[in-house]
This record gives structure tokens, sequence and C-alpha cells, in this order.
């Protein structure tokens, strides 16, 4: 009896020991970018911890050349790399490759392969309904439909739209997504200057184009990357080639109003500057966008309107910042900087937003994509 006694408040202690152990453990960061040799493992995988902002590398991995986007299927956990090349596996096109990810072992395997049409894909993301990938195409301006069997693997393609039949080149989609509720997928043309509303018929995965589904932007301006709001009324939208911050009101209708347009850049040159990400904070208080070229994370404010306000600029921590995420806990925003490899983790300010003291950084070759997976 006394032995039992004394037996569990040890057992007890080891058991909080653990759980506490385990809670330690943090989210784990993946980071997709550029190859340039056949075999070279380009997707790195690190975990990260939320109470200190720290990276720790687990592994790299193969996934096929140049993954510079990916995303995941909250479904089926499987992982889908778009690989950014014009030939894949020999043919002209890009490649689609899926993966399923083994925590335990931090490996992945690969369980499918898809020739992409018009090659060059730069971005991808899941449908609502989980059953379908959207691609958008970057060198040929164009996007495709993947549709995805019960257990997640790609299994064909059910629709492919090409922006200008005649000079194709001219086109250059760069992002395609749904908006918050699902219904809508919104398609940026850089090379166009335009966004474009379809209707998305699930059951034929077919892109509809809406009828008031064409919003022109400026000559030169250049849309890249767009975030919503968490109500889907106010669309975000940052410019590439002009520079700039962009805020549209989404009308009942889906039509897009142009409510403001706010400079990126803290100074310099417009010609010597290229806008890539947007992302807002977790609390949805703050507006980011990164500037590549004069290499530093804009910071604005979102007002009760949904409107924007200069907050001011931060450091890159590096070279080309293409990519960045925010983490799950909302209080870091981490930056990969491309043409310096390296991911940079930095600190957002409680008060201002901004992203504030560097905390960390790792080796990364030419990063392009980062996002978390919980």
């Amino acid at each position: 009896m006394m032995k039992r006694l004394i037996l569990s408040p040890v057992l007890i202690l080891i058991s909080i020991i653990l759980s506490l152990s385990s809670c330690r453990q943090g989210p784990r960061l993946f980071v997709g970018g550029f190859t340039e040799r056949e075999g070279e493992k380009a997707m790195a995988v690190f975990e990260f911890n939320p109470g200190s902002g720290k990276l720790k590398y687990i592994s790299s991995a193969d996934v096929g050349p140049s993954p510079a986007y990916f995303c995941f299927s909250d479904r089926t956990g499987l992982f889908y790399v778009i690989n950014e090349v014009m030939e894949f596996r020999g043919e002209f096109g890009g490649g689609l490759s899926t993966f399923s990810y083994d925590e335990k072992n931090a490996g992945f395997e690969k369980l499918n392969e898809m020739l992409i049409p018009y090659a060059g894909p730069c971005y991808i993301s899941m449908s609502a309904d989980s059953g379908h990938l959207f691609i958008a195409n970057y060198p040929n301006g164009s996007v495709a439909v993947v549709r995805l069997d019960e257990s997640g693997v790609p299994e064909t393609i059910t629709d492919t739209i090409l922006y200008d039949r005649k000079s194709p080149d001219r086109s250059h989609a760069h992002m395609i997504l749904n908006d918050p509720a699902g219904r809508y997928v919104y398609v940026t043309d850089l090379g166009l200057n335009r966004i474009y509303v379809y209707d998305f018929d699930s059951r034929a995965g077919k892109l509809n184009l809406l009828e008031n589904g064409i919003t022109s932007l400026p000559r030169g301006s250049g849309p890249r990357h767009f975030a919503f709001n968490s109500d889907g009324t106010r669309l975000y939208v940052i410019n590439e080639l002009g520079s700039t911050m962009m805020v549209f009101a989404v009308e009942e209708n889906q039509g897009l109003k142009l409510l403001q347009t706010l400079p990126t850049m803290k100074g310099g040159i417009v010609e010597n500057n290229y806008c890539a990400d947007v992302h807002i904070s977790k609390d949805g208080r703050y507006l980011y966008g990164s500037n590549r070229g004069e290499n530093n994370i804009v910071t604005f404010k979102i007002l009760p309107d949904g409107l924007i306000e200069p907050v001011g600029h931060s450091s890159c921590g590096g070279d080309w910042p293409r990519n960045f995420v925010i983490d799950p806990s909302g209080r870091y925003l981490i930056v990969g900087n491309q043409k310096s490899d390296q991911i940079t983790v930095f600190r957002i300010g409680k008060t201002n937003g901004m992203a504030e003291k560097a905390v960390d950084s790792a080796k990364v070759k030419m990063p392009a994509c980062l996002k978390f997976y919980e």
C-alpha cells in the first residue's frame, strides 16, 4: 500500500512532463523553392516554436523540379505540389505532384504525377468542396481545374482557360482562389491587368465567368496576389508592377468597386521594385505586403470600413521577399527571401502590427512558398 502511494505522485509527475513536452511541439513549416538540377531536395520542413519564434530543422525532400507553390487537403492530408517548369518529364507543360506525408518520420511518398497544360504553373489552391484543385499558369496565362478521386489523388483535368489565344505570352495568370464563402473563384492576370470572377460548377468541374466577372485595372498595375477580409466584403490586391495596394468592395452581384489605391514603397523608383505577396493578420487588423527590390514588408492598418492607412515598413531580413506567412498564433511573420537563400522570423509588434524584431533565420535555397501545417 505504501509503495503504491509513493509511486503514484511520480507517475503523475512523469505524465505532466510528457504532456508539457508534447505541447511544446509546434506546428510544422514547409518551405518550397526553385531547383537548378534534377534530384535537389527543394522542400524543407521545420518545427516552429510559437513561444520563442525559433525554427528547428526537421528534414528536406525531393518533390520534383522547382516546387514553387503547394497546398494541403484538410480532408485527406495530402500535399499537392506544382512544379514550375516549362517541360515536365520530357513533355511541354508544368507538373502537378501529389504526396502523402508521414509526420512521424518526416517523409514524403509520391502518389501521383500529372502534366499541366500551357506550362509554368505558379499557384495552386484547393476548391471549397475539397474535390478539385485550381492552378494558375504564368508564362502563357491560363488556369486549369483538376478533379480529385475519393482518396484525394488527382484524376483528370476538367477545365482549362487560355486567356489570350492570339498572343498567349501577354497574359500572366498569377493567383486563383475561392472567396471565403466558397462559392466564387477569383483569378488575377498580371499581364492583362484584370481580375476575373467565376462561378464554379463542382459537378462538371467547370469555371463559368460571371456576367460582370471582369474588372480591368489601370495599365501597368500588374495584379499579382490578393487577400479577402473575413466576411468577403473587401478584396485587397497587391500590384507587382505598379507597387500599389488596392482595396475593392465586393458588391452583391460580385462586381468589384475600387475604393482605394495606396503605394507600397517608402521611396525609390517603382521600376526597380516588384511587389509579391499579401496577407492579413490573424486578428484582421493589419494588412501586409512584400516589396522585392526595396526589400521590405509594408504594413497597413485596416480601418472599420475596410479601407487602409499606412503604418510603416520593416526590413525583410534578406533579398527579394517573394513569399511570407503569418504563424498560426498570429505573433510572428516569416519571410522567404529568394535571392539570399534564407527565411527570417519576425516578431509582430503588439502596438503597431509591424514585423519589428528578427528572432531567427534559416538557410533555404531560393524559397518561394511558405505554409504551416498543424
